[in-house]
């Protein structure tokens, strides 16, 4: 839905929006990078690769991937952060197994299921009823 602002007055707000929206993207890849920089570090100083290690790769690259979609589609799919909040219970259930009351684990497992049931359930809605295309100004249309 267009604005209905005049145009000289929503320029500068949307120039300045894209400069902040750049530079958080700029600031969350670098973060993103010497996280995994710091873990790479942590498993070659202990010579020793956990599944947990793994896992935290996984959600640092769903991290990455969501900002290069955002970059390419000036939008992200909702099912990316969907996948970093199922890495995320997954890597805490493995941290945590022992400590975990078995309840406290059940319930985990079904907030994963959960989400990925809405994972599935989005992707099917997606084949069935595609988005409309939208035209953003200043924003590339995807090829889907």
């Amino acid at each position: 839905m267009p604005s209905h602002l005049p145009k000289k007055f929503s320029q500068p707000f949307l120039k300045l929006f894209h400069v902040m929206e750049a530079v958080l993207l700029v600031a969350i890849t670098m973060a993103t990078l010497a996280a995994m920089i710091t873990e790479f570090i942590h498993v070659w100083t202990n010579k020793q690769i956990l599944l947990t290690d793994i896992l935290l790769m996984f959600i640092y690259l769903e991290v990455l991937a969501m900002v290069q979609q955002f970059v390419t589609n000036g939008k992200i799919p909702v099912r990316y952060p969907i996948y970093i909040a199922i890495m995320a219970i997954a890597r805490y259930i493995t941290l945590g197994m022992k400590e975990l009351d078995g309840i406290y684990v059940v319930w985990l497992s079904t907030a994963a299921f959960i989400l990925a049931a809405a994972t599935l359930i989005i992707r099917i809605g997606h084949h069935y009823w595609p988005y409309e295309e939208v035209n953003i100004p200043g924003r590339r249309q995807s090829d889907d």
